[in-house]
């Protein structure tokens, strides 16, 4: 690219890349980006739709998406005022993190952790506190507080889950982290529905500078949609809300949530099955001479193998798609996949046994 154009770019683009999935999006065995193996029932769609044919397709939908949030606030038990609907809970970050950070602040990233955190951080010309994992790749309490204490930084991002470790943090350490710190917590819950912690949520009365951030990709089964909530006190979502595009959220994605919301035993099936298949999976996996098996509280695995990239490349050649997330901090050699269908889990368990 010409040079002169270059400079005439944010800076920062320079230190960071585009978003790519190794291996592509497609393959007969899918397992790398912690989807749902579930898709909603045909009956289901069709009535989405049906509905969604009687929207004026030519009108804008509103500022924001008022009938969402007001379904996903009496779901989890909170005032509207205290919830925002994004398009997808990425958009919500991009929202929270321009109201947070600015050039020369300060956020804490514990490490290992989701890319686009550190990506945004560097966006805004953040300086970005990263406080690494244990060996067992388990969240650092005490150093998350010490370092946010001694930076003073004015923001802390926790994934819990975490991505891509699968390791969470207790509902008393998050009390603590928000109660020590003088910053702005925000808690991702990504995958909080297969978690045997509990949620943050418990907690937003009490802790005036916590954000919990949620998306309906995971345990919802509604990736496609692109569909995330962000709740905090109505003080602070007020403030946070401002940088929020409008019109982001189609009133399909809305007509779809509230259907979801109405028949969530569908989701709580599925939720058992992924969670009865995690346990079988991670006891199956022990039992392979050579693989380090990490403790999951998420809808995925973490192993460690004697070779990532050659059992990654095994894999593709047999049609399984899953991630090698060896790039990251203290990842070496590690692998990443989803919880799919029985048959997918069985074939890669039986690859797995062959190349590693």
């Amino acid at each position: 690219m010409d040079k002169d154009l270059i400079r005439l770019l944010n800076p920062a683009l320079q230190q960071i890349g585009a978003y790519k999935v190794d291996g592509g999006q497609q393959a007969d065995v899918k397992l790398n980006q912690n989807e749902s193996p579930f898709d909603l029932p045909l009956l289901m769609k069709e009535a989405i739709l049906d509905e969604f044919k009687q929207e004026a397709w030519n009108r804008y939908p509103d500022i924001l998406p008022f009938r969402g949030i007001q379904a996903y606030a009496n779901f989890i038990g909170v005032s509207p005022e205290s919830v925002m609907m994004s398009n997808g809970s990425n958009e919500m970050l991009y929202t929270i993190f321009l109201a947070c950070l600015s050039k020369g602040s300060k956020v804490v990233i514990p490490i290992p952790s989701f890319s686009l955190y550190e990506k945004l951080a560097i966006l805004l010309q953040s300086q970005i506190v990263a406080v690494p994992m244990h060996e067992d790749l388990a969240f650092d309490v005490p150093e998350i507080i010490r370092r946010a204490k001694d930076e003073k930084a004015g923001f802390v991002v926790l994934s819990t889950p975490n991505n891509p470790t699968s390791s969470s943090l207790t509902l008393e350490e998050i009390r603590m982290i928000t109660s020590e710190v003088n910053a702005i917590v925000l808690v991702d819950e990504a995958y909080i529905e297969f978690s045997r912690e509990e949620s943050a949520i418990t907690l937003l009365e009490e802790a005036s500078n916590l954000i919990v951030l949620r998306t309906m990709s995971k345990a919802l089964a509604l990736a496609g949609m692109r569909i995330g909530f962000a709740m905090t006190n109505p003080g602070l979502m007020a403030q946070i809300a401002k940088p929020k595009i409008p019109f982001t959220s189609s009133r399909l994605a809305e007509i779809t949530l509230i259907h979801v919301l109405d028949n969530y035993h569908l989701v709580e099936e599925a939720v058992s099955y992924i969670l009865k298949e995690r346990l079988r999976m991670s006891e199956a996996l022990k039992k392979i001479s050579g693989i380090r098996v990490f403790e999951s509280d998420a809808n995925f695995i973490i192993i460690r193998v004697s070779d990532a990239q050659k059992v990654f490349s095994s894999l593709i050649g047999e049609g399984i798609l899953v991630r090698n997330v060896s790039g990251y901090p203290s990842m070496e050699n590690c692998l990443r996949f989803n919880i799919g269908l029985r048959r997918e889990n069985d074939l890669l368990l039986e690859k797995l046994l062959v190349f590693q």
